[in-house]
């Protein structure tokens, strides 16, 4: 069994690099947003020309990165008859010499990636993301090499330092966004003049090349020595793409369903690709605090468990991490909901920044909110498959989780046009993520024999219950109050103080071992 508090404070340095991480990231996305405007066309440009790296490389490599990486190094490491430096050297070169042909490709296709992700653009509009996507499109290389460098740091223990890395990337891109506002750039796609076009785009893919350039000097630090291999013999490279077909499978399907997806947001109006991407930032910001951290310590301690064949270890580590998430999760989720639009207005409504806007990020992301449990349970389900070395049955369910999100977007599309329609298909996004937890969850359990369900539903039910009455009180407190700071400042504090009571009086136990496992030690 799993010592709780242990794991609870083995953790508490991943929270802090992660939170760390994520408020500059959140920071990044309010510098960008002051400087380019919420709700204008030059922001939807630049989102859409930036999110399209990102999606390359799930598609190409991404998956692979979650699913193989991690237990191929684990197993690689525990063969005394594998030179493992070598293995890892080959490994990294052949992410190197394969993504660089990605980038060349990719850049000569930009126009027509434009045209396919993003068909409501103006021509202005189009012309702008296509030089955007032109500089960005690099970025796939150095987001391969940075999360190959990762898992290498974290089958060597190292799960803190890389999560230290993307507040480089923040920085170097608070810093971009500062100095086109010191330029005199402004929110006007009409008026952005060539040079600081040139200043935004280099800007942003140096914030990616700064992190990978961290992730390297500490893998060189960790006893690794950075060197290009020619030859990748010697690494199972069939192996490794007969584990990445699937993996690839589910990732076609889910930019699949992000490309229809981002469509229909490109027709939903001017500023609603820009609107639709920070409800999402936001959205992301609790889940890749808690979910994230503890998916990172618990992949390689599954895959040995896996390894070793025991299904009761890997029983006993799954339901604790569902658990520990859930108990901070299931409030956020509830207080998301709740706040949603005043949250927003308080962040989103300054500077070239509409506050019309800013009101829909906010009704947006409380759409998003009944996503947030079951979307980070379901990642975390899926890791235990891929810790068991199975990338195909996570495939077939991601593959059925993207139909869901596909053809629920479409239906919403036609029952709610203009604006509305970015509410909706957040709300698309819960139901099949909801759907694809369920699934997996019955399929997990009669491979492993039982997830811990009848303690995962009732710790679930009384979060539920503490996480929605501390949310209404609070909200019925702060609702009374003046401007966004006042309701949502006081809604917090009362919702917070309460469900730490309720927590307490419902004996929710994993509240306890959280507490118990990030409290300070005593100096």
């Amino acid at each position: 069994m799993m010592d709780q508090p242990s794991f609870a404070r083995t953790g508490r340095t991943m929270v802090v690099a992660t939170l760390v991480s994520r408020i500059t990231g959140f920071l990044r996305t309010l510098a960008l947003v002051a400087a380019l405007g919420l709700g204008t066309r030059l922001l939807d440009a630049y989102t859409a020309a930036n999110v399209l790296p990102n999606s390359i490389y799930e598609l190409v490599m991404g998956g692979a990165a979650a699913s193989v990486l991690v237990p191929l190094l684990v197993r690689v490491t525990a063969d005394d008859d594998v030179d493992a430096d070598l293995f890892t050297q080959r490994l990294l070169s052949l992410v190197f010499y394969g993504l660089s042909a990605v980038v060349v490709v990719t850049i000569c296709a930009a126009p027509l990636i434009v045209d396919l992700t993003v068909p409501g653009f103006s021509s202005a509009q189009r012309e702008l993301a296509v030089d955007f996507a032109r500089i960005f499109l690099p970025q796939i290389l150095f987001y391969g090499l940075g999360a190959t460098l990762t898992a290498i740091l974290n089958v060597r223990g190292r799960f803190a330092t890389p999560m230290w890395a993307p507040v480089a990337n923040n920085v170097v891109v608070i810093a971009t966004a500062g100095t086109f506002l010191l330029a005199g750039g402004t929110g006007h796609l009409e008026r952005l003049p060539q040079g600081q076009m040139l200043l935004l785009s280099i800007g942003t893919s140096a914030g990616v090349v700064a992190q990978m350039i961290v992730l390297a000097v500490v893998t060189r630090r960790a006893g690794l020595p950075l060197r290009l291999r020619a030859d990748p013999r010697g690494i199972a490279v069939r192996r490794i793409l007969a584990m990445a077909g699937w993996t690839l499978a589910s990732v076609t399907a889910a930019q699949i369903a992000l490309i229809v997806v981002n469509r229909l947001a490109s027709q939903a109006g001017p500023g609603a690709v820009g609107v639709f991407s920070n409800a999402y930032t936001l959205f992301q910001l609790p889940y890749a605090v808690i979910a994230v951290t503890v998916i990172t310590g618990l992949l390689p301690r599954m895959s040995r468990a896996a390894g070793e064949r025991n299904l009761a270890q890997i029983t006993a580590d799954l339901s604790h991490s569902l658990r520990v998430t859930g108990v901070i999760l299931v409030p956020v989720a509830a207080a998301l909901v709740a706040l949603g639009p005043q949250l927003a207005m308080l962040l989103f409504a300054h500077g070239n920044a509409s506050p019309r806007a800013a009101h829909l990020t906010g009704v947006v992301l409380a759409a998003y909110g009944p996503a947030l449990v079951p979307f980070a349970g379901y990642q975390i389900l899926l890791r235990v498959y891929y810790a068991l070395g199975d990338t195909r049955t996570p495939a077939l369910v991601s593959v059925a989780v993207s139909a869901a999100l596909l053809v629920t977007s479409l239906v919403a599309a036609r029952l709610f046009p203009g604006t509305d329609m970015v509410v909706a298909l957040a709300g698309c996004t819960a139901v099949a993520y909801a759907l694809g937890f369920v699934i997996v969850a019955q399929l997990l359990r009669r491979r492993i024999g039982r997830i811990d369900g009848h303690r995962l539903l009732s710790s679930y039910g009384r979060m539920s219950v503490a996480a929605v009455v501390a949310a209404g009180l609070g909200l019925a407190v702060g609702a009374g109050l003046g401007g966004p700071l006042a309701v949502v400042s006081a809604t917090t504090v009362v919702g917070a103080g309460l469900y730490v009571l309720i927590a307490r009086l419902l004996r929710i136990s994993e509240f306890a071992v959280l507490t118990a496992g990030l409290r300070l030690p005593r100096l």
